[in-house]
């Protein structure tokens, strides 16, 4: 009799052992997928979220909820990118990135094409649910365009979805909260600018990879070294852009100045490391530090709004 009862237990136990073994590892290969981009399309949209939030007076028992809302909409919005990314670019990451899943055979295509198929089913899905559904369409077209309408082969297409795939990541982020306001606007299409213009320093780590794939991206059509002093030149002026249509209109208090003073350096830093540091991780970690900038600059919008 006890037998039967332990053998009656043991099956629904086994069962959910094998559940939360088959989550831990669906989320592991997930983390895989995006632990490169976490930086440019996870944080920086939880950091103007809460901007919105902050500026809106809203109560802070609100908070948690709109967070646990925001780390649900922008993983669902990287994690179809990269994807989709990954699959079109097995060939690439052989070369620039051999640690990703599908070089790796930790998934296969198949599988790949199987998750990026219910990402953005579940991402459509939430962003109708949360109210942003126009911004989660716009990031499905830059996806679908990018991945596999060849956008990604040239630089100016390839730079025009980084610069509205911001817009789209920023307007979410601040609509899950609040109505767009003329500031909210003022700061989106600004970053959207800086993704569109010199977001190509991205390419310069992966300049051999792409060349063998037949991808015409800036540091390839113009040469490494022209490539490298635009780029520089490009964050060299960051700072002036960011004083004048950001911090200035807002305020000229100390705390303003500070965050002036502090994204200025970053930027500074980013434009001599492009011109110094010349090899596929030095110019990997160049990349992490725009993004840094990116997160930076919209964290700064919690204190001074």
């Amino acid at each position: 009799m006890m037998n039967t009862q332990i053998k009656a237990l043991s099956l629904p136990l086994f069962l959910l052992i094998r559940i939360y073994q088959s989550l831990l590892k669906e989320v592991a290969l997930m983390w895989q997928f995006i632990r490169r981009d976490y930086s440019s399309g996870l944080l920086p949209g939880l950091l103007f979220l809460i901007a919105a939030w902050k500026v809106n007076l809203l109560p802070l028992n609100g908070l948690p909820l709109q967070i646990g809302r925001g780390i649900i909409y922008f993983w669902l919005y990287i994690l179809s990118f990269c994807i989709a990314n990954q699959m079109v670019g097995i060939e690439e990451d052989k070369i620039n990135k051999p640690n990703r899943p599908l070089v790796t055979g930790v998934v296969s295509v198949h599988g790949a094409f199987v998750r990026w198929v219910l990402s953005m089913i579940l991402f459509s899905l939430v962003g109708w649910w949360f109210g942003v559904l126009e911004w989660a369409l716009l990031w499905q077209v830059c996806i679908i365009m990018n991945n596999f309408g060849s956008w990604d082969k040239h630089w100016i297409t390839k730079n025009i979805i980084m610069g509205v795939g911001t817009v789209a990541q920023l307007a979410a982020a601040y609509q899950l909260v609040a109505p767009l306001s003329s500031v909210a606007w003022r700061w989106i299409l600004m970053l959207g600018g800086v993704w569109l213009t010199i977001s190509a320093v991205q390419d310069l780590r992966d300049i051999e990879g792409d060349r063998a794939i037949g991808r015409n991206t800036l540091p390839i059509a113009f040469g490494e070294t022209a490539s490298r002093a635009i780029l520089s030149l490009g964050f060299a002026l960051l700072p002036f852009a960011t004083h004048l249509l950001l911090m200035m209109p807002i305020a000229t208090t100390v705390e303003v100045l500070l965050y002036d003073i502090g994204l200025a350096v970053l930027s500074l830093i980013v434009a001599v490391r492009i011109v110094f540091y010349r090899s596929s991780q030095a110019d990997h970690r160049t990349y992490m530090l725009f993004t840094y900038w990116f997160c930076l600059t919209l964290a700064s919008a919690i204190f001074i709004w």
